[in-house]
């Protein structure tokens, strides 16, 4: 059985340093019990990539994902340099997870508009596979 863990995003202003703290030795922890892959998703002010690379200086077998990283907050070709960073990083267990997030994200946060969010996500990759 593959067991698989999420890192959440720390909601309360006044513990969000004892969280992410916790959240990273958590994934260690896990990682020595033979957790298969850890996630970590991009939500209220939080990025995706950050503690994954904290966590690929600190582990060595555990896999490491985005669940996900937004679209719209990043270009193209951004996108496709962190993966290949994180790729190296990593020594290749880093796996790319991509999305739309949602209108009042990708409009209101990043100023990017939402239409066509299916067609956006495929021109995205696309691209991403090229680089």
């Amino acid at each position: 059985m593959k067991v698989a863990i999420s890192l959440g995003a720390p909601y309360a202003a006044d513990i969000k340093e004892i969280q992410l703290e916790n959240q990273m030795t958590y994934v260690v922890e896990a990682e020595r019990l033979g957790a298969e892959s850890a996630w970590s998703a991009e939500a209220w002010g939080h990025d995706a990539i950050t503690p994954l690379a904290y966590l690929a200086a600190r582990t060595s077998r555990i896999r490491l994902g985005t669940g996900i990283m937004q679209i719209g907050a990043r270009t193209p070709a951004m996108i496709a340099m962190t993966a290949l960073t994180m790729a190296t990083l990593s020594q290749d267990r880093f796996i790319l997870g991509l999305g739309v997030s949602g209108p009042q994200v990708m409009e209101g946060w990043h100023g990017v508009p939402f239409a066509r969010p299916l067609q956006r996500t495929r021109e995205v990759i696309d691209i991403v596979r090229m680089i």
